[in-house]
């Protein structure tokens, strides 16, 4: 390697570790080139219009954001600049009110791709590009021009937004409520069970659209209907076509002759190195069976730390449902971990560190019927003598939805224990049945 070469990649190492590193980045080609893209397309979208500051106003701040996109292997796939509003300046009740913004649940997620798989219907994963441009912001906000790129004939303007950005506390909000009243006038409906979920019907076949903020599926019955419904999506944004879905959310989906297996494997990685466990010894259980989970007096020195790591581990419960009923006890003690509760996620993480190939397989099913299953013990907590409710639902013979989590009250036997986890899954199949029988 020369040492241009060299310098070259140092740059590129600092700016992926440090994704605000905006000097180090001017001096990269490539991202460089990124941030050229970025700034053509907030001017091509009409993002702003420059105009003279005021007193008055309540001017934010903005900043160059830079991530390196890998694919499901690690792989480089591109560089990505983002201009990024500090909405942490924003006012409430002045420059934004609501902020709020569904998506789509995990529970949905794979509902939909057994029935996909026990179907065969077409599976399309697209990407909406610079998503949060197309949402029309009907709040007043103030932006100062975009570092690098000031307007040399207005350098002391400021921006005043007239589309939302990424970084503004209702940039979500106001990018859904544009796509969500886009699939209505397109002949969509929208799901009452999730939000996040739209159906088009027409001539008995059907096409399903999963949304996650930009990250949107598309499934249905009829092909040639699936590329209709995606050209007409095409002619109002910026649709990239990204084929069988393979990494989506985090997650890979890989395609086997017997239908998908859902797994989170890179996710595990980076989750062990995050708690520098990459080289711990694995364990065959999660949790311990026969020691009592009770609070202790020697809290543990880093709160921050715990809360980072189980709330972590409670996203890789989307796909391993084995991992469920130890992380509903970590999150538990979230208020005041002690070196106790510690010891239990690192014994969760070794685990998690001898099961790195386990995933969630979905296969065809020669049946779409749901089978719900339902277990509590009574009493089971030592600390406040609560029990705890768990359930597996089953769309044929896939798993789609599961649970585990402490009952509110506490119950007086265990029959009413037993009630209120069967009212759980009851609820539970309620909001599935409509899309099972599809």
């Amino acid at each position: 390697m020369t040492q241009g070469t060299n310098e070259e990649f140092q740059a590129l190492v600092t700016v992926t570790t440090d994704p605000t590193c905006y000097s180090q980045a001017v001096g990269h080609p490539h991202w460089r080139d990124a941030m050229d893209q970025e700034f053509n397309a907030l001017l091509h979208n009409n993002t702003w219009q420059l105009v003279a500051p005021a007193l008055d106003m309540n001017i934010i701040g903005c900043k160059w954001v830079f991530r390196t996109k890998r694919t499901a292997d690690g792989t480089v796939e591109r560089h990505k600049a983002r201009l990024v509003a500090k909405g942490f300046n924003q006012v409430a009740g002045e420059d934004f009110f609501d902020t709020f913004s569904p998506v789509v649940k995990p529970t949905t997620v794979r509902m939909l791709l057994s029935l996909a798989i026990t179907h065969s219907w077409t599976l399309r994963q697209l990407d909406v590009h610079n998503a949060f441009l197309n949402g029309h912001l009907a709040e007043t906000v103030y932006m100062n021009q975009p570092p690098g790129y000031e307007d040399p004939a207005h350098p002391d303007h400021v921006c005043l937004l007239q589309r939302s950005l990424y970084g503004l506390k209702q940039a979500p909000r106001a990018w859904f409520k544009r796509l969500h009243d886009f699939l209505l006038t397109t002949g969509f409906c929208a799901s009452k069970t999730d939000v996040s979920l739209f159906y088009y019907v027409s001539d008995g076949s059907r096409v399903y659209l999963l949304v996650y903020v930009d990250d949107i599926i598309m499934m249905g019955s009829n092909p040639t209907l699936v590329n209709t419904l995606l050209n007409r999506l095409a002619t109002t944004f910026k649709v990239r076509d990204l084929g069988k879905p393979g990494f989506f959310l985090g997650i890979e989906t890989i395609h086997t002759s017997a239908g998908m297996i859902l797994s989170q494997r890179r996710y595990m990685n980076d989750l062990l190195n995050r708690a520098g466990m990459t080289d711990c010894k694995p364990l065959a259980t999660p949790a311990s069976t026969t020691q009592a989970v009770t609070p202790s007096d020697e809290l543990f020195d880093n709160p921050t730390q715990y809360r980072r790591i189980v709330g972590a581990l409670q996203y890789l419960t989307i796909t391993r449902p084995d991992l469920s009923y130890a992380v509903n006890r970590l999150c538990q003690f979230m208020h005041s971990p002690t070196v106790d509760h510690w010891a239990m996620v690192k014994r969760v993480l070794r685990y998690v560190k001898g099961t790195m190939d386990y995933g969630l397989r979905l296969s065809a099913s020669t049946s779409t019927s749901v089978q719900a299953y339902s277990d509590s013990d009574w009493a089971g907590c030592p600390v406040d003598r609560k029990s705890t409710s768990g359930y597996a639902v089953f769309l044929g013979t896939n798993l789609i939805s599961w649970l585990s989590r402490k009952q509110r009250t506490v119950a007086r036997s265990s029959t009413e224990a037993e009630y209120k986890a069967l009212a759980d899954v009851a609820a539970e199949v309620r909001g599935l049945y409509p899309f099972s029988v599809s």
